[in-house]
């Protein structure tokens, strides 16, 4: 937090010098540090007090004393006493260029603006990091599906999913949001952290970067290994009396997972930058835990992808329905209940 006032004639710190917005008030003696009350500009960072042809190293180490983190109501009193001060200026100094209040934790407020965007950085580029983090991150799944059968159970696949996939977000991320999976996109959109016009594009993305992922799999596998793994599509379910206990798990899962990323990455308060490593460790968590019952899949783009390449359609909307139930679940509860003032639409 901090308060700088622009283009102010300060007789007091400056010697009648014009203090620009983009120099700091400049003391010339320490009598003058000491006993005036007027801070023409603060800034939290500085760390001495130039005058423009040197520094008082004496006076660095009084900084925190003289420039302390200001309280709104010091901001007001500054601002009043300022305000005061012009009454004294001589008439050829121009009281209309007095001050600027800025408040925040960033820059100045021109800094705090969102930058403009162009039409390929908004709508084309975050396309493209869908697909590509898409593909990574199911490359590596399918592949250690592919070469994990009979061997480790589910500690491989679960470990190499959650890995490449808190990669893929940390790298990823600040262009397309990292979602990966159209339940997710769903889910995003649904508490307010994309507009429409994303919505289709990402998910048809994201399941075009399964389709690349599975036959990139499958280009670096042998066949033996292909045929076992079912070119790692989701087999879990053989019989139709696991269909029930198959999509609830596939629910309640992507429920956990969407709610991680709703807290984690999109509601304000509770917003963290170890968003990344939680949704992975989410994942990996998720498929120690259900990877018997259903697969664990979560992402209907993970399974898409692999069902195309190998053509086993066997119960596979099984990972669409369970999925974005899990995920219209997780929007009414933040909606309702866990999300902030902004996401959340009763009890305002």
């Amino acid at each position: 937090m901090r308060v700088h006032y622009a283009r102010f004639y300060c007789p007091q710190l400056c010697n009648h010098r014009l203090v620009d917005d983009k120099q700091y008030p400049e003391a010339v003696t320490p009598q003058t540090m000491l006993s005036t009350a007027v801070i023409v500009k603060y800034f939290s960072q500085a760390s001495k007090i130039d005058d423009g042809g040197g520094c008082w190293p004496a006076l660095s180490p009084l900084h925190p004393i003289l420039c302390p983190p200001l309280s709104v109501q010091s901001r007001s009193v500054g601002t009043d006493h300022l305000k005061s001060q012009t009454g004294k200026m001589t008439s050829g100094e121009s009281k209309s260029e007095l001050f600027t209040v800025s408040t925040g934790d960033g820059g100045d407020a021109h800094q705090n603006q969102p930058k403009k965007l162009s039409f390929y950085e908004h709508y084309i580029q975050p396309c493209l990091a869908e697909v590509l983090g898409s593909t990574l991150f199911m490359f590596v799944g399918c592949v250690s599906v592919m070469g994990n059968v009979g061997i480790s159970g589910s500690i491989q696949p679960a470990l190499a999913h959650g890995l490449a996939l808190s990669i893929a977000i940390a790298i990823f991320g600040e262009i397309s949001g990292g979602h990966f999976n159209p339940a997710v996109s769903v889910c995003v959109y649904l508490i307010g952290g994309m507009e429409l016009m994303l919505l289709v594009p990402y998910v048809l993305s994201q399941m075009l970067g399964g389709v690349i992922a599975a036959s990139l799999a499958k280009a670096v596998s042998t066949n033996e290994a292909f045929g076992n793994a079912t070119g790692a599509a989701f087999d879990a379910v053989q019989y139709s009396h696991g269909i029930g206990s198959a999509t609830l798990a596939e629910m309640i899962m992507t429920l956990f997972l969407t709610m991680v990323v709703s807290m984690g990455a999109v509601n304000v308060r509770t917003r963290s930058h170890l968003a990344p490593f939680c949704i992975g460790l989410t994942v990996t968590a998720n498929i120690l835990a259900g990877g018997g019952i259903s697969g664990a899949c979560m992402n209907p783009a993970r399974a898409f992808g692999p069902a195309i390449v190998s053509g086993h359609w066997t119960y596979h909307w099984i990972y669409w329905v369970g999925p974005l139930t899990g995920a219209l679940v997780t929007v009414s509860l933040v909606r309702l209940v866990v999300g902030d003032k902004k996401i959340r639409v009763i009890f305002k």
